[in-house]
């Protein structure tokens, strides 16, 4: 090889800089003191090996006695997440579209809308649940309102930053015109995010369907009201029949939506 290319090529390590050297050492002293502070210990990993040990011993064979009430309970999380999912994105496209710097009517109007994407991403779901259990009360209902409200989180921001992305021709034209503000949306923005969109809005349908389950737990209807009243009944056998269930409806839902995307993009 000529000796000259040799010395032309990049090095394989670098010397890090000041900043960079920081950061790792910031790293690994909060990864040094998490497990300091987790206490996780070798005795503790070998118990709970066992435990798991047991409790998949107790769980086999399923339960499929309460089989008809689990399939409803599954169902109505499916639901939580359907409805959720729906009117989160509905909702998102409007503030997709002042949150876009090229389709907001003011700036100030763009930081709030911006703002207003960034708390609803910034809270969990959980939280959410957990509002709107305590304000709505038990049931489905406190679980599609979280679900609408992580789901504006998220497709908000995707569609804003999809709508700054197109090609700002159509628009233009359609300006000069004189066509209305609505007009613009719906015969320039509409058609060339409305593929981008569907795609964002069937990631966030599997993301929901796993957000409904979690939110059971804290009283948000669906399956996982059921796996939680399993568990502290000790009731191992029904719990790994819920489990099962819950593992089809999240592979059947990412199977539909992997199906649906590859024939929209």
């Amino acid at each position: 090889m000529n000796r000259e290319l040799v010395n032309k090529m990049p090095g394989r390590w670098k010397k890090t800089s000041f900043s960079t050297t920081i950061i790792l050492v910031l790293v690994a002293t909060l990864l040094v003191h998490g497990l300091q502070r987790s206490e996780l210990t070798i005795t503790r990993l070998t118990d709970g090996i066992w435990r798991l040990g047991d409790f998949i011993t107790q769980a086999f064979p399923p339960d499929f006695s309460r089989i008809t009430n689990i399939l409803i309970a599954s169902f109505e999380t499916f639901e939580i997440a359907l409805i959720g999912t729906i009117f989160g994105a509905l909702l998102s496209v409007p503030l997709g579209v002042l949150a876009a710097r090229n389709t907001t009517p003011h700036k100030s109007v763009y930081f709030i809308a911006r703002g207003i994407i960034s708390f609803l991403r910034a809270i969990p779901d959980l939280v959410w649940g957990l509002i709107f259990v305590v304000t709505i009360g038990l049931g489905p209902a406190p679980g599609i309102f979280a679900i609408t409200v992580d789901v504006i989180g998220f497709c908000g921001r995707f569609f804003a930053e999809r709508i700054e992305e197109i090609d700002s021709g159509p628009m233009d034209s359609l300006k000069v015109s004189g066509a209305s503000k609505l007009a613009i949306v719906t015969g320039a923005i509409l058609p060339a995010t409305l593929p981008s969109f569907i795609a964002t809005c069937l990631f966030s349908l599997e993301q929901s369907v796993r957000s409904a389950i979690i939110l059971g737990l804290v009283g948000a209807g669906g399956i996982g009201v059921e796996l939680q009243t399993s568990m502290q009944l000790f009731r191992f056998k029904e719990a790994l029949t819920i489990i099962l269930i819950i593992f089809a409806i999240v592979l059947g839902v990412e199977r539909v939506s992997a199906y649906f995307r590859s024939k929209i993009i």
